[in-house]
């Protein structure tokens, strides 16, 4: 059997998943935002840049709480494709991150307003 036998195989599964539409999975970070008394969550797709946050919500006369979510609003939406972190302040109060851009030192802070996360324009 010739040494390479197998990629017909492995070149009709590739196919097969390009062919119907299986997309890969984007990649997040998380992070807490650094506000003592504030149980919300960032989210960050690391590609695109948008951002999203959810938090822990009491729901009146039931024992178990929901979750509240925040879509992306101005400026958190999806950015220029590039290499997006979130960083805290050490600021206990501050109850937005830093959403950095690790390829051009691009920064924006980004905070729950109203009912969407929002976002500053970039700066250096």
């Amino acid at each position: 059997m010739p040494r390479f036998a197998f990629f017909p195989c492995a070149f009709a599964l590739l196919s097969l998943g390009l062919n119907t539409g299986v997309a890969l999975a984007a990649s997040y970070d998380f992070l807490a935002a650094p506000e003592r008394d504030l149980n919300r969550v960032y989210r960050l797709d690391r590609t695109t840049g948008e951002i999203g946050a959810c938090q822990y919500g009491l729901k009146e006369g039931a024992a178990v709480g929901i979750t509240l979510c925040y879509e992306p609003g101005e400026g958190a939406g999806p950015q220029p494709a590039s290499d997006y972190a979130l960083v805290a302040s050490s600021h206990e109060r501050e109850g937005g991150v830093f959403r950095v851009d690790r390829r051009t030192g691009l920064m924006s802070i980004c905070y729950v307003l109203n009912d969407k996360v929002v976002c500053t324009p970039p700066a250096k």
